[in-house]
C-alpha cells in the first residue's frame, strides 16, 4: 500500500508546489514509484512537469465525473513519476461537492482505487482551507507543512494544526503530521537563521533537519517542465531535495539499500 502524503499549507508562497513536484521527482530517481496529485485549481505542479492543463482530463473528472483515476493518470518525463493533473474547473467543484454524500471523502474514495499501485502519492494542496484541501486531508496518511524562512513563518500555522486536529477528530483519526520543513532559507539573511530557531523550538521533532535553499535552479526548473533532479541534479537545490526525500524515507524505515547512500548526505543543510 502507498502512503499517501498531502502537501499543505493555507498561506501562499511557502513552497507547497515546489516540495511536491520535486519530493516526488526525488522519490521516483531513488526507485521509489510516485504519484503526484494536483489538487490546487492554480495547477501549477500539472505545468511545472511539463503538461498543459488545458489538454487533459484532470482531477475534476475524478471527484465529480466518478471517472476512475487510472483513466487520468499521465507519466512524466521524470523516472518513476506520473500525475494527475488539475485544471481552472476544479474552482467550482467545490460548490458541486456541497450537496454530495459523503462529500469529504470524494478523493479517499478515488485514491483507494490506485493506491496499491505506487509507494508514494503526494497531493499538491491549494493555499486555503476549503473542501478540496479537506478532502486532501481525509484521505491522507500524513500532511507534511512548507514554511517559509520568513518574518511571518509561524503566521496561520496554529489556524492549520487546528484543522488538522478537527480532521483527525471526524473525518481522518489515521492521519499524522509527517512534519514541517523549512523552505527557502536565504544564508545571508539573519532573520532566516531567527526563524529556523524560532520554528524548531516551538515544534521540536516535528522539523526536518533538512532545510530547503533559495535556489536559481529551483526557481528556473518549473519553465522547462522539468523536476530539479532532471534540470540540475548538481544544484543546491537538487542536493537539497535529494537529502529531503531521504529523511522522509529513513523516518518510515523505508531506505532501499544501495540508491547512492553515500552520495546524499541526510543532516541539517544549514
Amino acid at each position: 500500500m502507498g502512503k499517501i502524503i498531502a502537501i499543505a499549507n493555507q498561506k501562499g508562497g511557502v513552497g507547497k508546489t515546489t516540495t511536491a513536484i520535486n519530493l516526488g521527482g526525488c522519490f521516483g530517481v531513488l526507485e521509489y514509484k510516485t504519484l503526484l496529485v494536483d489538487a490546487d485549481p492554480q495547477a501549477n505542479a500539472t505545468s511545472g512537469v511539463g503538461l498543459d492543463p488545458k489538454n487533459s482530463r484532470n482531477i475534476y473528472d475524478c471527484l465529480i465525473n466518478d471517472v476512475h483515476p487510472s483513466e487520468l493518470i499521465i507519466p512524466t518525463n521524470n523516472p518513476n513519476l506520473d500525475i494527475i493533473p488539475s485544471h481552472i474547473d476544479l474552482v467550482g467543484a467545490e460548490l458541486e461537492m456541497i450537496n454530495m454524500p459523503n462529500r469529504e471523502h470524494m478523493l479517499k474514495k478515488a485514491l483507494d482505487k490506485i493506491k496499491d499501485q505506487y509507494d508514494f502519492i503526494i497531493i499538491d494542496c491549494s493555499p486555503s482551507l476549503g473542501l478540496i484541501t479537506v478532502n486532501a486531508l481525509a484521505a491522507a496518511d500524513s500532511v507534511m507543512v512548507p514554511v517559509q524562512c520568513e518574518y511571518f513563518a509561524l503566521e496561520g500555522l496554529g489556524k492549520l494544526l487546528n484543522t488538522i486536529k478537527i480532521i483527525q477528530g471526524r473525518l481522518n483519526p489515521e492521519l499524522e503530521i509527517e512534519g514541517i520543513v523549512l523552505t527557502m532559507y536565504d544564508t545571508r539573511l539573519r532573520l532566516a537563521n531567527q526563524v529556523v530557531e524560532e520554528v524548531k523550538t516551538h515544534f521540536q521533532d516535528l522539523v526536518f533537519d533538512t532545510v530547503i535553499h533559495r535556489n536559481t535552479k529551483l526557481g528556473e526548473a518549473p519553465s522547462f517542465g522539468e523536476t530539479i533532479v532532471l534540470h540540475d541534479a548538481t544544484s543546491k537545490g537538487a542536493i537539497n531535495y535529494l537529502n529531503f526525500a531521504r529523511e522522509i524515507l529513513q523516518r518510515n524505515d523505508l531506505t532501499k539499500i544501495g540508491n547512492n547512500d553515500k552520495q546524499f548526505q541526510v543532516g541539517n543543510d544549514i
